[in-house]
């Protein structure tokens, strides 16, 4: 039963963590085209999430977990509007580093390792119920 429990928590940690994620990458989509709020102010910065392995020490698993969610130091895309309220002096508008293209890319990976944690999840949820079936009968 240990090894079912086992797969439950890392699992669950995984399911988390891809939670995190899914979360990171709706903001950057969402704010793709946020710019500054006064002329030449830096836009929205592109967040990036970094995991890590981590000894729950209960259990003494290894879990998935967040290590940190930081910011992408990537050149901002500049693109020359002087009417646009965020110009600077030479009509350049400075729009955020997030590409959308990469973006979904990581909405996708991130949905499906989800979606496989979840399934293992239920598969254990199915052995332990088989489990306890067998032991009563």
């Amino acid at each position: 039963m240990d090894s079912l429990i086992a797969s439950l928590k890392i699992a669950g940690s995984g399911m988390e963590a891809q939670s995190t994620r899914l979360r990171i990458v709706s903001e950057n989509i969402a704010n793709a085209r946020t710019t500054g709020d006064t002329a030449g102010a830096d836009p929205y910065r592109r967040k990036i999430i970094t995991f890590a392995e981590e000894m729950d020490r209960a259990s003494g698993f290894n879990l998935v977990d967040v290590k940190k969610i930081g910011t992408d130091q990537g050149d901002f895309v500049e693109e020359y509007d002087p009417d646009h309220p965020a110009a600077n002096e030479q009509g350049m508008v400075k729009y955020p580093n997030v590409n959308v293209l990469i973006e979904m890319a990581d909405l996708r990976e991130a949905n499906r390792s989800y979606e496989a944690n979840l399934q293992s999840i239920k598969q254990t949820r199915d052995m332990i119920s088989s489990t306890i079936d067998l032991l009563k009968g």
